[in-house]
């Protein structure tokens, strides 16, 4: 059962992306927390992993070095290495897009199981959201993504190859579903 920590860290990550909305959408940016937190419980988060799935975001778009070390202070150790672990970036600015996900795929080889358990929570709400997105705005909906059509299918496919290079697990298969049936759409349309 989650405990007044997981309230606590649910309070904190609304607070810190409280002005925060969905890439090109105007969705609350709590709903991906939310839901990337849900996903994450379904597939059998504990607390701690949990947590870190409500601030999987919050070192990358919320503060940095301060938020990571906030987030150490309220939540500990363990929930800071899987919030670290699903950071791509911490630095303004960002590196290059290509580069700095390139960088996340390498490092999933080599990460715990609760950092590939958050990620891949993440990756298919968003892999959800562009599905979704795409049925309902077609082609405009590369326009919100750096990596434009192309980019962002290369990039899920690579994740999604990543995942199940660490073992198997029913919710890389669920991505790998999600991601194919992206393809095939977006292929439908092209």
């Amino acid at each position: 059962m989650l405990s007044q920590r997981f309230t606590e860290a649910l309070n904190y990550a609304t607070q810190l992306h409280a002005n925060q909305v969905r890439k090109g959408s105007g969705v609350p940016y709590v709903a991906h927390l939310l839901g990337v937190a849900s996903i994450a419980l379904e597939y059998g988060a504990n607390e701690d992993e949990a947590i870190a799935a409500l601030l999987h975001d919050a070192i990358e778009d919320q503060g940095g070095a301060a938020t990571r070390e906030e987030i150490r202070r309220r939540f500990g150790e363990n929930v800071t290495a899987i919030v670290d672990g699903c950071t791509d970036a911490d630095t303004t600015p960002k590196p290059p897009w290509r580069s700095r996900k390139e960088t996340y795929i390498a490092h999933l080889a080599t990460a715990s199981p609760s950092i590939l358990l958050v990620s891949a929570a993440d990756k298919l709400y968003n892999a959800q959201s562009i599905l979704r997105d795409y049925r309902i705005l077609g082609e405009s909906v590369w326009q919100r993504f750096q990596g434009g059509k192309e980019g962002t299918l290369w990039y899920y496919r690579a994740l999604v190859i990543a995942f199940q290079k660490t073992g198997s697990n029913p919710l890389f298969d669920e991505l790998e579903r999600v991601v194919a049936e992206l393809e095939v759409l977006t292929s439908l349309y092209a």
